[in-house]
């Protein structure tokens, strides 16, 4: 009776590679020398099995379907042989795969490969060969991975596209390059129509507020459709928003390119931004978000107004009756209110007002806004840095420079005493050995106070620099919200204020006790609205 066959083949990728790799051989090649070796052996094959696009080195065997299909049959008995064209086509991670092998053994089941013979245990010998082996094997795909990342992250360096497909807002095009394989290589171009699309979801995400999902209804909704023509998915946008390549900078792992002009859709400030929204509002700690959660409504406020009295959230509520509108009778509107969730649920021992009425409130934080926007309009940017921190720096950079000139001289002198140490041991120096010491220990001394000094000094003019690049980027933000703020749409006015208010306390008549995002003090002395009333 002949001796039943069970082969597998097994390649990393779902591409044919190189003929000549033994190691890499593809499927066919495997399948060929598999039957070639079962036919000149006078076994039968009764099964196949094959993995495509299955790393050995990365997904391990419980993972492995095809592999688990093998080991059921040959708990079954269906097979006396499992044959391979290499043993690490069964595998090549270390600490696993020599089991895998020895499981099949164990359970009546010879293993053989069409190169290198049986794998037998008869000994302790046979099991460090087999050990050995697929060490050797799992080191293989680590360089092989190292080498491929290496690569790669050179290509991108150096302001090439590492391959696949092109992200949605751009195309491939011919670069006339070739790889070592003769397969030429492309290049990314914006794609203008595409390009248009990534704009409007950066601009609804970090200017209005949108989320993932709602920039996905508000696309599909004005007609637009992915690259694939069907409808737009949340999980598309997100994926989208989260793209450094739309700066014009590739990527691969933790290589980046430099910027690249001709590829930039949007702004690296506007990325950053996005992110800044991403991660604020997947922050669980509420406290360290100043990003609403969503900007839906005709409410100014979002998750950032609180009862000044027992510190429960106020909740957005809408009155089921629909009332006569004061400024066109024909119209009838619903009444929308700032409600005090602690006080309606009975959760605190509140002594506030139930809720505050939306429009009255909005329109208080409104009046507010514009005239923080009007004082800031009226100060020249240049005063900010000519007046107000000219004066701050030029003494932080005179103490550095003078402190810096100590340091050196005392340094200076330390070494020619530090020189006379050889004249004294020749006896050729007017000073005594004790007193050189001495003069020796004062200067080291010296030297290390004006060190400390110095780095004091450093610290506190780049400190300094910090604080003035800070404030002109917030100056340019706060210009920027004042010019859009009067022809803004709702979404676009709720995120001004939740990025310049962090919290607004609402007390009984509409008093209001509100904590800023942005410390006002440093521009124009501070703004003295910081509890006002209806």
């Amino acid at each position: 009776m002949k001796n039943r066959v069970c082969t597998l083949y097994r390649v990393s990728t779902d591409k044919q590679v190189d003929h000549n790799d033994k190691n890499q051989a593809d499927i066919p090649m495997q399948r060929k020398a598999c039957h070639a070796f079962c036919e000149k052996m006078g076994w039968v094959i009764v099964h196949e099995e094959q993995e495509e696009g299955v790393s050995g080195h990365k997904v391990r065997a419980e993972n492995r379907d095809k592999l688990q299909i093998i080991k059921e049959l040959a708990k079954q008995k269906k097979f006396d042989i499992l044959l391979v064209f290499m043993f690490d086509r069964i595998g090549r991670i270390a600490d696993e795969t020599p089991f895998v092998v020895e499981w099949f053994v164990k359970n009546g089941i010879e293993v053989w490969s069409t190169q290198e013979g049986e794998q037998r245990f008869d000994s302790h010998t046979d099991k460090l060969t087999n050990y050995i082996r697929f060490w050797q094997a799992d080191g293989e795909s680590e360089k092989t991975s190292i080498r491929t990342k290496t690569a790669l992250g050179q290509l991108v360096e150096g302001g090439g596209f590492k391959g696949g497909l092109a992200p949605y807002g751009y195309d491939l095009v011919k670069s006339g390059r070739f790889n070592k394989r003769k397969h030429e290589l492309y290049d990314l171009v914006v794609n203008e129509t595409e390009a248009a699309v990534v704009r409007i979801i950066f601009d609804k995400y970090v200017h209005e507020g949108f989320g993932a999902q709602r920039i996905a209804t508000y696309l599909n909704k004005q007609g637009y459709r992915a690259r694939t023509g069907k409808m737009w998915h949340h999980a598309s946008i997100r994926g989208i928003v989260c793209n450094l390549t739309y700066t014009g900078v590739l990527r691969c792992g933790e290589s980046r390119s430099q910027e690249l002009p001709h590829l930039q859709i949007i702004s690296p400030e506007l990325f950053e931004a996005a992110q800044h929204i991403r991660t604020s509002r997947a922050n669980s700690a509420e406290q360290e978000r100043h990003i609403p959660l969503n900007t839906r409504g005709n409410s100014l406020l979002a998750g950032n107004v609180y009862c000044g009295h027992c510190g429960a959230r106020l909740s957005l509520t809408t009155n089921g009756k629909a009332y006569p509108c004061k400024e066109d009778p024909n119209r009838v509107v619903k009444r929308v209110r700032y409600v005090c969730y602690g006080k309606t649920r009975k959760q605190t021992d509140c002594d506030g007002q139930t809720g505050y009425t939306a429009h009255i409130l909005d329109g208080i934080i409104d009046k507010l806004v514009r005239q923080i926007f009007e004082r800031m309009k009226a100060i020249p940017k240049s005063d900010i840095v000519n007046i107000r921190y000219r004066e701050k720096m030029e003494e932080r950079k005179s103490l550095l420079h003078s402190v810096r000139a100590e340091y050196a001289k005392a340094a200076a002198d330390l070494e020619t005493l530090k020189g006379e140490v050889i004249k004294t041991i020749r006896g050729e120096s007017t000073f005594s050995k004790e007193l050189l010491s001495s003069l020796i220990a004062e200067a080291e001394a010296k030297c290390q106070e004006l060190q400390e000094n110095m780095e004091m000094a450093q610290a506190a003019y780049d400190e300094g620099k910090t604080v003035l690049a800070s404030l002109n980027a917030q100056y340019d933000d706060i210009i920027s919200w004042a010019e859009m703020y009067d022809t803004a749409s709702m979404e676009a006015k709720k995120m001004i204020v939740n990025c310049l208010i962090k919290r607004v306390d609402v007390y009984r008549d509409y008093k209001l006790h509100i904590d800023f995002n942005i410390d006002f003090e440093q521009f124009c002395g501070g703004l003295d609205i910081v509890t006002i009333a209806a």
